[in-house]
């Protein structure tokens, strides 16, 4: 089962030590309108591909726009092998209205 976290748990992970990898999956023009900072962008169809480049020693946040291609990602990824697996409830969305409301949204 995939493990959510709310744009407000996820924005209280990340003002700690530990490092995460926030890992975007919608397109690149999705990405281009607003991501989160410090996210790496791998849209969903590629990530099977990609999937051995990610770093297997560090938790991995999967983000979408509203939270379904996340878990999908989150799901393929488990399949492949990462532990910690994290998908951002909400998506980008989410955390535009939540966390940061001057984040462009679409």
């Amino acid at each position: 089962m995939v493990k959510e976290v709310s744009p407000q748990e996820l924005h209280s992970l990340l003002n700690t030590d530990h490092e995460y990898v926030l890992l975007d999956v919608r397109q690149p023009w999705e990405f281009d309108i607003c991501h989160l900072p410090n996210s790496i962008n791998i849209p969903l169809g590629d990530l099977g591909k990609a999937s051995t480049q990610l770093p297997d020693d560090k938790d991995l946040v999967t983000i979408c726009h509203h939270g379904v291609r996340s878990k999908q990602a989150a799901i393929l990824l488990e399949q492949c092998g990462y532990q910690n697996v994290i998908s951002l409830q909400g998506g980008v969305d989410a955390w535009a209205r939540d966390i940061n409301p001057k984040m462009e949204r679409y």
